[in-house]
């Protein structure tokens, strides 16, 4: 009886631990494309160019960087329910 009602409180914290992690990742996704973006600013007024090379390529850097860690969350999450 007890292994039974062990499994239903894990079933039932597990939507709130996603969302919590979601929540996270967020917040981790924010800091990770303005940091890019921010040192694409600085990058730029250091070095003068034309077309603020710095701040387009630091700050697709920063998206990707966010992409692949939603990326690896998402498959750790479901490494995890199976």
């Amino acid at each position: 009886m007890m292994k039974k009602e062990g499994k239903e409180n894990k079933k039932k914290e597990k939507p709130l631990s996603n969302w919590v992690t979601f929540s996270g990742l967020a917040f981790q996704m924010i800091i990770v494309i303005l940091g890019g973006v921010l040192l694409g600013i600085w990058l730029d007024g250091k070095y003068e160019n034309k077309f603020s090379v710095f701040t387009i390529s630091c700050s697709l850097l920063g998206v990707f960087i966010s992409l692949y860690q939603v990326y690896k969350s998402v498959k750790d999450l479901n490494d995890d329910n199976t």
